[in-house]
């Protein structure tokens, strides 16, 4: 993300949804979580304790949207029952590996479909809010 994004915007060729993604990736606040790096940067800081509970504070703080991303942070927020709206985003490739992003849950979690929109490229996002 850091070596793109920061100057995405300004790419020969970025159409009006890569500049405005752009835009708010520098503009929005950003946490990481991880154990093997050491240093942060663009309005980003770095977290290395337990994410589940710096989640959880930061959930309980002014209530604004947050956006969780990469299977196994969202995985165990999941467990935890920190999710209230799915958004998936869906490409046109296939890579036959990886690391699955719906990990193995005690129940069920039922979703009520919020919104489908299509991209250029064939990207596809699909927003599902959680009926609790």
């Amino acid at each position: 993300m850091s070596a793109y994004w920061p100057t995405g915007d300004q790419q020969p060729g970025a159409n009006p949804a890569e500049i405005e993604f752009a835009r708010n990736w520098r503009d929005t606040p950003k946490v990481v979580f991880s154990s093997t790096i050491d240093k942060v940067d663009w309005n980003t800081r770095l977290v290395t304790g337990d994410a589940v509970a710096e989640i959880t504070r930061l959930k309980a703080g002014d209530g604004g949207p947050m956006s969780i991303g990469g299977a196994t942070l969202a995985g165990a927020a999941m467990r935890a029952g920190l999710i209230d709206e799915y958004a998936l985003a869906t490409y046109p490739v296939l890579v036959g590996g990886g690391t699955p992003f719906f990990t193995v849950l005690d129940s069920w979690v039922h979703l009520r479909l919020v919104e489908t929109r299509t991209f250029p490229r064939g990207v596809m996002m699909t927003r599902y809010e959680t009926r609790r």
